[in-house]
Order: structure tokens, then C-alpha cells, then sequence
């Protein structure tokens, strides 16, 4: 990856993730408030995913499930259906604002923006085991949203990892501040109106 391209893409990132953070500041308190009163547990949920390099950090999401779901099944990929996902929980994850905390993970330097989405170490293990060139998609930074998040629907199987994968390569291959940009206005068009890919 080029370092020049990396480091604006940082810059931005970080502008973008301040003033992201600043303006649903009101809407993060409400949806806090929410999750604490719709089920026990706390409403911030850390999970251990895969970044840059392979350094594994905790991304930060609004609980949309219920509180130890994984106690007895360990973990598994998350289904369009899931049973684990409480009713709340089914609303956020539909318009995307379980992901607003990690408006901080970006502040951290941990993600950016945009980016591939960051995979669960126990599931990165698996995969780069076989799919081939898996772990190429850590040579950049894990995003908020991303190419294949526009393109392609809710992934559950290693065909959806392999195809995902294909979208990630030819962002990397392409990854740009304009193509960034769409992928915002799509994500966005996404969240507002349920279009495109889920």
C-alpha cells in the first residue's frame, strides 16, 4: 500500500470520525439508554476483531444481542435470523447504528472510515487457512464500512467470506478519496433508505 495514500487516508478518517462522533453524540445517548432498558448487560459491547498487520484490538459496538449469547455456542457467524439478537438489537444492526461507537475506534488509530470490515480473530484463523491471499486485506486499515459492505449482502458462509474477500482486494487495489467518499454516500443512502446491501 502506498504510505502517502495511507496517512491522508488517516487524516481524513479522523476529521470525518470527530465530526461523526460530535453530531450523534445526542442520537448515542439515546440508543445507550435504550439498549440498558430493553435488556440486562451493558450497552457497549467489545469484541476482539483483527486490524492492521494482524494486531488484534477491541471494536466498539452498541449491544445488540442478548448479554453472554455466546456462552454456550462459542463463537459463530451471526445470521440474517439470529435468535441471539434481541428486538432493539434487530432495529440497530437494520439501520447500522450499532457501529456509531466505533467512531472512537477511529479516534483510537485503531480503524478508519473505510476500509474491510475487521474479522473475529477465531474466524481470520480459519479463513486465511482456506482462503488463499486472505490476509492481504490486513495491509490496510479495517473500516467502519467498506467496499464489500455496499456490494454484497450479510455475510454467513466461506463462499460470502471468499466474495467479500474479492471486493476488499479491489478496494486495496483502488482505495482512493474519492471511492472512499462514494462508499460513504452509499453506506449512508443504505442506513436512510434500505437500499443495497445489507
Amino acid at each position: 500500500p502506498d504510505e502517502r495514500k495511507l496517512a491522508m487516508q488517516r487524516a481524513y478518517s479522523f476529521l470525518f470520525a470527530l465530526i461523526g462522533a460530535v453530531l450523534t453524540l445526542p442520537l448515542m445517548g439515546l440508543i445507550w439508554a435504550l439498549v440498558r432498558m430493553t435488556s440486562p448487560g451493558p450497552a457497549i459491547y467489545r469484541q476482539r476483531r483483527v486490524g492492521l498487520n494482524g494486531r488484534v484490538f477491541e471494536v466498539l459496538k452498541f449491544r445488540s444481542m442478548y448479554q453472554d449469547a455466546e456462552a454456550r455456542t462459542g463463537a459463530v457467524w451471526a445470521t440474517q435470523n439470529d435468535p441471539r439478537v434481541t428486538p432493539l438489537g434487530r432495529w440497530l444492526r437494520k439501520l447500522r447504528l450499532d457501529e456509531l461507537p466505533q467512531f472512537f475506534n477511529v479516534l483510537k488509530g485503531e480503524m478508519c472510515i473505510v476500509g474491510p470490515r475487521p474479522e473475529r480473530p477465531e474466524f481470520v484463523s480459519v479463513l486465511a487457512q482456506q482462503i488463499p491471499y486472505y490476509n492481504i486485506r490486513h495491509s490496510i486499515p479495517p473500516g467502519i464500512t467498506g467496499w464489500a459492505q455496499i456490494n454484497h449482502r450479510y455475510g454467513e458462509t466461506l463462499e460470502d467470506a471468499v466474495t467479500k474477500l474479492e471486493y476488499d482486494l479491489y478496494y486495496l487495489k483502488y482505495q482512493s478519496f474519492s471511492l472512499d467518499l462514494y462508499i460513504l454516500f452509499n453506506t449512508v443512502k443504505v442506513m436512510l433508505f434500505q437500499r443495497g446491501a445489507q
